[in-house]
């Protein structure tokens, strides 16, 4: 009878505790520790307008007619010590004091002004230093904006249009990015390198752009609108075989291993064509080390018992009715067989059994006296 109500009940459990099983090979769970310690970060899936890029270098260049040479007219020598390269200069300041060579007592000292606001990017002249009319002293260069020039593919330089807008990295300036549009190119082609400059114009209020700095280009060739895609880093995998991790729906600190269709990419993101929807929450940071994270202190039997409230088998698969009916039926007799060997039990038994041998040889005793 305890049999038969063991299999009733497993059939109602099945039937209470339905729910998708969990594929342990693909599933890594971590404790909340083994989370901080790897950085994990997620971010929701969604659709978003993507972009299909170019990808270019090239460098910071000042503006052509936003650049100053400063000389003098007369000969002379310097009297005052003059700014050096990287100062930061306004229109109408006082750049040198020059002593004239023409006679007087003492000699004129004329003062030589800045006809620009800029940055001193280029100083020949230093205290007590003769100069000619003909010395180039110093450049200025005016940096609120600047070029940054892209050597394109000559394959690609037919599908830029003036108003093409580029993401734009100062190598330098490490993450922080600039936008930039395309306001001319270049006169002519680099036959050695097969490219032709493409010259976007940058805003640089704070002055962080300076001359030469070699930049990475991402040019805005079209964008497509409500397209399903992720970070870069989340993808994983290699080019056969790409994949992400997306954060359980259900288990705590648990991530499950998905293989993915891939359609472009650009500098920040991959299209993602199938394996993945806009609803699921995609690992970015700490996507790699997951990779490697298997078996981070919990089992998928153990996270998804603390989770349902009822065993799993150790693949993290529900238990079958008749799994639940032979747990339960072990479960039984294991109590049966506690009964009797409980310490109570046996010494009851002990108890009964000496005594019934006393009485034997106390009856023994007395029927031999009787004869």
């Amino acid at each position: 009878m305890k049999f038969i109500f063991a299999i009733i009940s497993a059939i109602a459990i099945s039937f209470t505790h339905a729910e998708e099983s969990v594929d342990a090979t693909s599933t890594v769970i971590l404790t909340e520790q083994g989370v901080e310690n790897l950085g994990i970060q997620t971010i929701k899936t969604q659709k978003t307008s993507f972009e299909q890029t170019v990808f270019a270098i090239g460098h910071i260049r000042p503006i052509p007619n936003k650049h100053a040479v400063i000389s003098t007219r007369f000969s002379g020598r310097v009297v005052q010590t003059p700014p050096i390269v990287g100062d930061i200069v306004s229109k109408d300041e006082t750049l040198l004091r020059v002593e004239s060579r023409q006679p007087g007592s003492p000699p004129p000292v004329i003062d030589i002004k800045s006809p620009m606001s800029g940055v001193i990017t280029e100083s020949h002249v230093t205290l007590g230093q003769p100069v000619e009319p003909a010395q180039e002293l110093m450049d200025i260069v005016d940096l609120k904006q600047v070029w940054a020039v892209a050597s394109v593919p000559e394959s690609q330089a037919s599908k830029l249009k003036i108003g093409t807008k580029a993401h734009i990295k100062v190598i330098s300036l490490g993450d922080e990015e600039f936008e930039g549009k395309l306001i001319r190119m270049g006169s002519e082609a680099n036959h050695e390198s097969g490219t032709l400059e493409a010259i976007f114009l940058l805003e640089n209020p704070k002055l962080k752009l300076r001359p030469k700095m070699r930049t990475e280009f991402s040019i805005v060739l079209s964008e497509r609108n409500d397209v399903i895609s992720i970070p870069r880093e989340a993808l994983q995998g290699d080019l056969a075989n790409p994949y992400v991790f997306v954060k359980h729906f259900d288990l705590p600190n648990a991530f499950v291993k998905c293989p993915v269709v891939v359609g472009e990419r650009n500098d920040r993101l991959v299209e993602i064509k199938s394996g993945i929807t806009r609803f699921d929450e995609v690992v970015t940071h700490g996507a790699y080390s997951l990779g490697f994270a298997q078996g981070g202190g919990i089992s998928l039997k153990e996270a998804l018992d603390a989770a349902h409230g009822h065993e799993h088998n150790e693949d993290g698969s529900e238990l079958t009715s008749a799994q639940k009916a032979a747990q339960l039926a072990e479960v039984n007799g294991m109590q049966d067989n506690a009964s009797w060997s409980s310490p109570l039990v046996l010494f009851l038994i002990i108890s009964n059994a000496v005594t019934l041998l006393l009485l034997l040889i106390v009856t023994l005793k007395k029927s031999r006296h009787a004869e």
